[in-house]
């Protein structure tokens, strides 16, 4: 436990993809201890699930070394793309994946009864990204369960486990799976035709209180029995929370781009934009944040591309001491005409049919990762165009450390303030903002200076060869 731990105010459970993660907090939004777990590979039947049965053990585990810690809230975050299928108060079957891919034949009859993109703002994704091609999958391999079953997306599946109530959330709904249609906020035909919405428990806002700690959890971790227990939040709408404390952002038209793996570019607009038009082909889908408002966003796997890129170099773009000299290798690039067109990763991005390859490759490892972070720029440049992103440009996550990355943003965006923000752990500290949306994240917005040569020149060429390549 933390030495910090008696002035505890909330816990913040983060069940993401790959890590699980639980932070206490202080009244007044300070970090007061963090716990990190992997989460382990789970096969069943030869499908990948998620591993909630060892995540939950550990989480007790967790939640044992906070006992007397004085928390009032617990608030659950879960990563989208999933669901639970309660029966009799207990999981029906290990929940699935996304990753786990339904048989082929599946996925066509799936396909061919989804609503259209412009209902419910969902590209037709691979996988169960759309996770209602696994509840179709599901109601296929277990048909009984899935009659009788109450739903859960994996987020409220967190809050049933710590509170006993089951209840829906439109952040994870609205998480490009194909179920919600965010104009109108509420189900889409395809979830009322299927029968989905009336299973999916009910509805319930992100920042509602839905119950306290049963009482055998608290027994077992000697929590107070009385902490109040909210609905949820999707991972990427807790960050998009955390982006609204600053006073740049919030309420203004302003964009959000989320780095990691994905490049997740997500728009708030200051007035309500048709989100109908978004080129559903070039991965633009429509998020749905914590107030229930439509979120033009777009995407690409950045981080992913990037890594491939600087292959033959183990040093990451975004290492501190490294920034001037990854700088000062801009204008080699640029003179050499050095570029990579798009893409690394088929099917995705705003040219998700493009073939990445590079045109006068460095041969120097500072030009090379220059390199890569300048394209990673004008595929982000191109995203956000998509999304009408404008005004305001805050850059969060790993990447936002990466110098050449946001000052070549800010010189391919001269109308955009583009800022990074100095503050980490975003999503667990949104998650805190649905208790008191008056709190502000620590430490300012900074904001990027472009870079001291024009670009106009370089990405001109870069489209020219993206057009031109077959």
């Amino acid at each position: 436990m933390s030495h910090n731990s008696a002035q505890g105010f909330a816990i913040v459970v983060d069940i993401g993809k790959t890590m699980s993660k639980v932070t206490l907090w202080s009244r007044e939004g300070a970090l007061l201890d963090r716990q990190v777990r992997p989460n382990a590979p789970c096969t069943q039947e030869g499908i990948a699930r998620l591993d909630a049965g060892g995540i939950h053990q550990w989480l007790m585990d967790v939640l044992a070394g906070h006992a007397g810690c004085g928390a009032q809230y617990l608030v659950p975050v879960g990563h989208g793309a999933g669901f639970a299928a309660l029966v009799a108060g207990t999981l029906a079957f290990a929940p699935f994946d996304y990753e786990a891919a339904p048989p082929a034949a599946t996925m066509a009859a799936y396909r061919a009864c989804r609503a259209p993109f412009a209902e419910t703002g969902s590209p037709a994704l691979p996988q169960g990204l759309n996770f209602g091609a696994h509840l179709f999958w599901a109601e296929e391999r277990y048909p009984e369960a899935m009659r009788a079953a109450t739903l859960v997306p994996w987020a409220q599946y967190w809050a049933w486990v710590f509170s006993g109530v089951a209840v829906s959330e439109a952040t994870s709904l609205g998480c490009h799976s194909d179920l919600w249609a965010p104009a109108t906020g509420s189900w889409s035909s395809l979830a009322k035709a299927r029968g989905w919405a009336t299973r999916f428990a009910p509805l319930a806002r992100a920042g509602d209180v839905i119950g306290t700690l049963r009482p055998e959890i608290a027994a077992a971790t000697g929590l107070d029995a009385g902490i109040k227990v909210l609905a949820g939040i999707h991972d990427s709408n807790a960050a998009l929370l955390a982006a609204r404390g600053h006073a740049d952002i919030a309420g203004k038209e302003a964009t959000v781009l989320s780095t990691g793996t994905w490049f997740i570019a997500m728009r708030l607009p200051a007035s309500p934009v048709a989100t109908a038009t978004l080129p559903e082909a070039r991965d633009c889908l429509v998020n749905v944040d914590a107030f229930g408002q439509p979120v033009p966003s777009a995407r690409f796997m950045g981080g992913r591309e990037i890594e491939t890129l600087i292959e033959i170099d183990t040093r990451r773009v975004d290492i501190k001491p490294d920034q001037p000299a990854l700088l000062a290798a801009v204008p080699a690039v640029l003179a050499a005409g050095a570029m990579h067109l798009p893409t690394l990763a088929p099917g995705c991005g705003p040219f998700p049919q493009g073939r990445g390859r590079w045109i006068n490759p460095p041969a120097d490892w500072y030009e090379r990762r220059a390199a890569a972070c300048l394209y990673a720029a004008l595929v982000a440049d191109r995203a956000l165009d998509l999304i009408g992103a404008e005004e305001r440009l805050l850059v969060e996550g790993r990447f936002a450390e990466a110098e050449v990355f946001v000052r070549a943003l800010a010189s391919l965006r001269p109308d955009t303030q583009v800022f990074v923000a100095n503050a980490h752990n975003d999503v667990s500290f949104g998650a805190l903002r649905l208790i008191d949306p008056a709190l502000a994240p620590a430490g300012g917005l900074r904001q990027v200076a472009p870079l001291d040569l024009a670009l106009d020149t370089y990405r001109n060429r870069w489209l020219a060869e993206v057009d031109s390549t077959p």
